[in-house]
């Protein structure tokens, strides 16, 4: 029986002992959090453009070790990523392969980044032209088409006048494939009857 009440009287003191720490669960504190990675909050660290007392010129900012190139930034191949020879003149020709995979992607890039000013059939009405924005070149100018394409390409990636630069937002491969779709879209609109199929000349009326 004494056991019994051992019992009771141990269980009735968890039971308090329970609700009570319960009832100071979530109570504001003074005392600050614990942490137990202090650095997590505070990351010594560099940020660009600040001042430093380390290196002997007082800048964070570092030149690339000689002979060292940071992911994706292989610009050798200068044709491809500038869209310029060895002169520093643009390029003639798209530098990659013209195939449906490429223009079906340059439709798709056009139509997300370029169709809103330059329109969907590249003729400058976009839909922001209708909300006061002055109207970029039509695609189907003369002046346009016989731009080149490494022109194109280099007008995408730093932008033009009122155009801005899209070198952050499209890579360099979908650049390529935008230039392409805007040829087919000149293509589409100054078509001559010897660029149709002979098998399917006598059904265009």
């Amino acid at each position: 029986m004494k056991n019994f009440m051992n019992i009771k009287i141990f269980v009735s003191i968890s039971l308090i002992a329970l609700f009570l720490s319960g009832c100071f669960r979530g109570r504001p504190s003074e005392d600050p959090p614990i942490h137990i990675n202090p650095n997590m909050d505070h990351q010594p660290k560099y940020k660009a453009q600040a001042e430093s007392q380390y290196f002997e010129n007082g800048s964070t900012m570092r030149m690339p070790v000689a002979g060292t190139v940071a992911r994706g930034e292989s610009f050798e191949n200068t044709e491809l990523f500038f869209g310029k020879n060895a002169n520093g003149q643009p390029v003639l020709e798209n530098p990659l392969p013209i195939n449906m995979r490429l223009l079906k992607r340059g439709q798709e890039r056009y139509d997300i980044f370029c169709a809103p000013c330059h329109g969907r059939t590249g003729d400058g009405r976009g839909i922001v032209i209708k909300r006061g924005y002055l109207p970029p070149p039509n695609f189907h100018q003369d002046l346009v088409r016989n731009y080149p394409d490494g022109h194109l390409y280099d007008v995408i990636a730093n932008g033009i006048r009122n155009m801005p630069s899209y070198k952050h937002m499209i890579p360099v491969e979908d650049r390529w494939a935008i230039v392409s779709y805007v040829r087919a879209l000149q293509r589409s609109q100054n078509a001559a009857l010897s660029d149709i199929p002979e098998e399917i000349r006598d059904d265009i009326k």
